[in-house]
């Protein structure tokens, strides 16, 4: 009675769709190995679920497996791209576009970016002038906490000398 129980609960279901726990999976393989009844069910189970898929699949197109041989031909066959010539759109006055200059010549072979000599001794410079500039400011920093520090030490001094001139007064 309790096996049947067990098949009735939904754990079959959830195993064959794949949403039990390790230990749900664990359980349920004991218990099929230990009674037939459970085996059944989930043969049987397993049958309905794959009749069930058959039943709502879409089949695909008939021309689909040439569509995707033709396009696993064209990737085998790589064309040599320095031969193929680049099309340019008109410009906006209706004319051609020039060979002036005016383009940057893109080096797909490389995924570094390139950035002109000068800039790149403008980086290295503003880089060491911000570690001289926090260095600076380390510096400062702790001889203005130093100097805070001295300033009350030395009003603290003020005051007793401040009392005892006080005191000393008939």
């Amino acid at each position: 009675m309790k096996i049947n129980e067990y098949i009735e609960s939904g754990i079959l279901e959830a195993y064959v769709l794949g949403s039990t726990s390790e230990a749900e999976t664990q359980e349920l393989l004991l218990l099929k190995a230990k009674h037939p009844e459970v085996q059944e069910a989930l043969q049987y189970l397993e049958m309905d679920m794959e009749h069930m898929a058959q039943q709502m699949s879409i089949p695909p197109p008939p021309d689909l497996w040439l569509k995707i041989e033709k396009h696993l031909d064209e990737l085998a066959e790589l064309p040599d791209y320095d031969a193929i010539p680049i099309k340019r759109p008109p410009n906006r006055k209706g004319g051609e576009h020039r060979k002036s200059g005016q383009f940057i010549e893109v080096d797909a072979s490389s995924s570094h970016m390139r950035v002109h000599k000068i800039w790149r001794w403008l980086f290295v410079g503003v880089f060491i002038l911000g570690k001289i500039f926090l260095g600076f400011a380390i510096y400062f920093y702790l001889e203005n906490r130093q100097l805070k520090q001295e300033v009350i030490k030395l009003k603290k001094q003020l005051e007793k000398y401040e009392n005892a001139k006080y005191n000393q007064q008939p």
